[in-house]
């Protein structure tokens, strides 16, 4: 069955896997970045996960308001977890300096495996896109994933105001 499922993957999907791993991979080390591509990954990610919402559910207010809540226990985790902890800013150089780490790599990864789950679960089970059980909880963990996203931007963004543009405090 699993290999039918493959069989059955449009090439495209393979080729953002391949993506995927490789921009996740390029995270690992530490770098310095402006303000656009600080923003950039969020600016992909949650557009990405509500197209995801809307291609396997539609207009459906649950799924969208579990998005929501996602992005809202994303935001709040990380305000504790203060990820990335090693940022950062320039003012002569406008850029941040950002620590190495596999967490962003491995929220891609689950952000891919989670809609590719989800859309051979859907295709084999038409069914399921009518559960509001299922689209809330599909719709929570994209707003949580790509959430995470925007949760690490804002962190890196903050760094910039924090005083002497010192490294975020932990």
């Amino acid at each position: 069955m699993i290999l039918q499922i493959l069989q059955r993957t449009p090439p495209w999907v393979f080729i953002l896997f391949a993506v995927l791993l490789v921009v996740g991979v390029l995270q690992v080390r530490p770098r310095e970045l402006g303000r656009t591509r600080v923003a950039l990954m969020p600016s992909i990610f949650l557009p990405l996960s509500m197209w995801g919402i809307w291609s396997a559910f539609g207009p459906s207010a649950l799924a969208y308001g579990g998005w929501l809540a996602g992005i809202g226990v994303a935001l709040l985790l990380n305000r504790h977890a203060r990820l990335p902890r090693q940022v950062s800013y320039s003012d002569h150089a406008r850029l941040f300096r950002v620590e190495g780490s596999w967490i962003p790599l491995a929220m891609m990864m689950a952000i891919f495996f989670t809609r590719y789950a989800i859309a051979v679960a859907t295709a084999m089970q038409p069914a399921l896109k009518d559960m509001p059980a299922f689209a809330a909880a599909v719709g929570f963990a994209y707003g949580l994933f790509s959430g995470s996203f925007l949760a690490r931007s804002l962190r890196i963004l903050g760094s910039a105001a924090a005083p002497r543009s010192a490294e975020a405090r932990p």
